[in-house]
């Protein structure tokens, strides 16, 4: 008798080894384990953004049959957005989402994905945002597990003035923030930075005769109200870029099969984030053509002008990326390939 014990003892131990391998989420009364997540989003909880964020959280759930629960924060109610990727980092925040632009000097190689290169669109914008984070895997991102990164859709010049050529912006001021400021400085306008909150009013008053936005601004913040043109500047449209990122303590508490689940609706929500985007850009336009705004658009040659103008922009990124150590020639050329 005491021979059968011992091998039975051996298999047994050898089981409860394996079954703590094998990647399940079930502890030891054989119930599954629920993980429970706050998630920061800065956009208020009407934007298209918000919701396609909390449909994301949704889908985890539901998938991972309720394993994956997650309280979601919009509108900055747990964290301000310029705080959510340090919050993330220190536990703060679980899951947060944000703009690498708000904290400039951050992410010196991820800079490379705001510039005018010509986006023509959210999803595109998305993509190659993502292509480039999991094909270049930058050490700016170390202190975080990203789950996706999304972008809008390009930036265009809305003006209470006539624009036609783009020369005329020499003689403009301009809103514009961060790298839209440069764009500016470049074409010879004078940016004023303002906060999307402060521009109607400032176009309304004439302190600016334009601002550089993705055309979904203009519904969302109602600005296409007080412009009167809008000019299509896609030749040199630049983006947001965008991040959905989950502390790393937290994503490794989780076991692989949940990882995987995470994964696989990170994945698909990138082309759903990007294609919100779009949606938000088609609702813009549609809503300042009812309102018998007039639409501009420039010559190939005039277009070609408005290129060349961002090679000072283009330079200044690849020397300070290189003073850094940092491969901004090889990330921005690899960018401009993707658009071609």
């Amino acid at each position: 008798m005491k021979k059968l014990i011992i091998p039975i003892l051996i298999v047994l131990t050898i089981l409860v080894s394996c079954s703590k391998e094998d990647g399940s989420s079930e502890n030891k009364t054989g119930k599954k384990d629920v993980y429970k997540f706050n998630y920061a989003v800065f956009f208020p909880a009407t934007h298209l953004q918000a919701q396609t964020a909390e449909a994301w959280a949704k889908e985890l759930e539901n998938r991972s049959d309720g394993q994956i629960q997650i309280t979601f924060f919009p509108g900055g109610t747990l964290t301000k957005a310029a705080q959510t990727y340090e919050a993330v980092v220190s536990g703060v925040a679980d899951i947060g989402m944000s703009v690498f632009a708000y904290s400039r000097g951050r992410f010196p190689l991820l800079e490379g994905l705001d510039l005018p290169v010509g986006y023509p669109d959210g999803v595109t914008a998305t993509r190659i945002a993502n292509d480039m984070v999991k094909k270049y895997k930058p050490k700016e991102l170390s202190d975080v597990h990203v789950l996706y990164l999304h972008a809008h859709g390009p930036g265009i010049l809305a003006s209470k003035k006539n624009v036609t050529s783009p020369s005329d912006i020499a003689s403009m001021k301009v809103r514009a923030t961060g790298l839209s400021a440069k764009i500016v400085s470049a074409l010879g306008g004078t940016p004023l930075s303002m906060s999307q909150g402060e521009t109607y009013e400032s176009l309304q008053k004439g302190v600016v005769d334009a601002t550089f936005c993705p055309v979904e601004t203009l519904k969302g913040w109602k600005q296409g109200e007080v412009i009167d043109y809008v000019v299509d500047t896609r030749a040199i449209g630049y983006t947001t870029t965008m991040f959905v990122v989950m502390n790393k303590g937290k994503w490794d508490s989780l076991p692989e099969n949940l990882q995987t689940i995470m994964t696989q609706v990170s994945d698909e929500w990138i082309y759903k984030q990007g294609e919100a985007w779009d949606e938000s850009d088609r609702q813009g336009e549609a809503f300042v053509k009812d309102l018998g705004k007039t639409f501009i658009s420039f010559s190939e040659a005039e277009n070609e002008a408005l290129i060349s103008a961002m090679d000072p922009i283009y330079t200044e990124y690849v020397t300070a990326s290189k003073e850094k150590g940092l491969p901004g020639d090889l990330f921005l050329s690899d960018i401009q390939g993707m658009l071609k």
